[in-house]
């Protein structure tokens, strides 16, 4: 009689250690997770306190230009408003053909991703794949209309001002007009 007990006993013990071995791996795996979440949660603050920067300094360059009644009444300027400012403020040097710009490029609504290209790309990444296909530069607004047809998830709230942040620490990229960027250098096999 002792032997159905002795065999169940075996299988409970048995059933207990996968069970702890179980339960240590996913401890494990938290302790992990945890761990790349606080990293995460850094670099979002390093990102919040960089737009907010940024942001601080365009109210800044704003508040020189414009007259306080001119200032935009959104919390943060479009790329057309900033034109305009500057258009407003100095008109002399818009007149030279050096100093004539193309239109800035409109943000779409509703761009659908249409490939999954740019989905596990960094923005330099993708940015420098997209330069090259159009070889020359291209304004923040068309990169930021591209990278979401190719599948690009923005997590920031400013994603065109993520854009420009990421291209200008980046030694790679050179910023050839406002807003707008270029490959410092192109392939030796075009250079010519």
């Amino acid at each position: 009689m002792d032997w159905p007990n002795d065999n169940l006993i075996a299988r409970l013990q048995q059933s207990l250690r996968d069970s702890r071995s179980a339960r240590m791996r996913l401890a494990l795996r938290l302790r992990e997770l945890e761990a790349e979440a606080d990293t995460v949660r850094a670099e979002l603050a390093e990102m919040d306190n960089l737009a907010g920067q940024t942001e601080a300094s365009i109210f800044r360059l704003l508040s020189t230009l414009l007259p306080q009644s001119a200032m935009p009444s959104s919390p943060l300027p479009s790329d057309a408003e900033l034109e305009t400012a500057l258009q407003f403020q100095q008109p002399q040097r818009l007149a030279s053909p050096e100093a004539r710009r193309q239109p800035i490029p409109p943000i779409r609504d509703n761009v659908e991703a249409i490939s999954d290209r740019f989905m596990d790309r960094t923005i330099p990444q993708a940015v420098t794949l997209l330069l090259r296909e159009e070889g020359g530069p291209l304004h923040v607004n068309e990169l930021y209309n591209r990278l979401l047809e190719g599948g690009f998830k923005f997590t920031g709230q400013n994603p065109t001002i993520s854009i420009a942040v990421s291209l200008n620490r980046n030694g790679r990229f050179h910023k050839v007009a406002p807003g707008t960027f270029d490959l410092m250098m192109r392939d030796a096999s075009k250079a010519s």
